[in-house]
């Protein structure tokens, strides 16, 4: 349990992975939060859920569940199909289903992948759904799980996280610009890196603005979050190279001795969606969030990456 300053009582799932770290503190301002990391809500086994944190719910009733927690392997997920399911997708309705039942909002994240990636147009809301593969099935399934068992949910849809805890693509930039000299990056799928600090602060934002709100409320529901701007991959790992070695960091590469290539030149088990822009436009109107430049996040997990190392 972590010390809070509002008077909510949220229960934080998944607080042990790359998003939740950050949860952990960015939802302190609305009051108690109570963590749990994968040991203590194992999401591969949604029949044990009921069980397992029952009791939990029963004496605690949270007034916010925060499902935080994902299977996230996109490529294992193809040889997977069973676990990825039972942890995107039916344990996240049997939790949704829980937080009904006591009152409690529920909020949950999902991904740019439950597209087919066609197009350049910003994907909205309204769009419909055409996953291409097991793990954006499982999130697309999720969803519509959460969405029939809570009503009082919010679906965070966004793309490209990166955070200074976990595994991400940034880091992995970071270690192999610091051994290799030169590096290709798939330049044809485009989308917006998304910091959890960022989703930190509009879930905090759209939890306060609908504090209260009755179960009928038209602004619960799904929302695309992510910053300002679009990049490629190949856009993203310069910029992530460049501003490290601006702030001193020794690494063996240069931006420009990254070469862009096709996605067709580094096939993969579970293929991705070439568009994977988001139009966030209701998340703005609705609660009036901002959201700055997709440079804006990543610069400051390189500072907390950057803070860390000196500590």
């Amino acid at each position: 349990m972590d010390n809070a300053v509002g008077t909510e009582r949220v229960l934080l799932i998944g607080s042990n992975g790359q998003l939740g770290h950050t949860l952990r503190t960015a939802l302190l301002s609305l009051g108690t939060v109570y963590a749990l990391d994968r040991q203590e809500a194992d999401l591969s086994r949604p029949e044990e859920l009921a069980t397992t944190l029952g009791p939990l719910f029963a004496s605690l009733r949270p007034t916010i569940v925060v499902n935080a927690a994902a299977y996230t392997s996109v490529d294992r997920a193809e040889s997977e199909p069973s676990v990825a399911h039972a942890v995107n997708a039916t344990s996240p309705g049997v939790l949704a289903g829980m937080a009904d039942a006591i009152g409690a909002a529920f909020v949950h994240y999902s991904t740019d992948y439950v597209f087919d990636g066609s197009g350049s147009t910003p994907w909205s809301e309204q769009d419909a759904p055409r996953p291409l593969a097991v793990y954006a099935q499982s999130k697309l399934a999720g969803e519509r799980a959460v969405a029939a068992a809570c009503r009082k949910h919010l679906i965070l849809r966004t793309s490209w996280v990166v955070g200074p805890h976990g595994a991400n693509f940034l880091k992995t930039i970071l270690r192999l610009a610091a051994e290799r000299d030169t590096l290709r990056v798939v330049d044809d799928q485009v989308g917006a890196p998304t910091s959890t600090a960022l989703l930190g602060d509009v879930t905090d934002r759209a939890l306060r603005v609908l504090s209260g709100a009755s179960p009928e409320d038209a602004r619960w529901g799904c929302y695309h979050v992510a910053p300002g701007g679009f990049t490629s991959w190949h856009g993203y790992a310069r910029y992530v190279v460049d501003s490290a070695r601006r702030r001193g960091r020794a690494l063996k590469l240069t931006p420009d001795a990254i070469s862009p290539i096709p996605s067709s030149e580094y096939p993969l088990p579970a293929p991705r969606p070439l568009n994977s822009r988001l139009d966030t436009a209701k998340v703005r109107a609705t609660f009036g969030v901002e959201l700055p430049d997709w440079r804006v996040g990543v610069d400051r997990v390189l500072e907390q990456l950057d803070a860390e190392a000196t500590t």
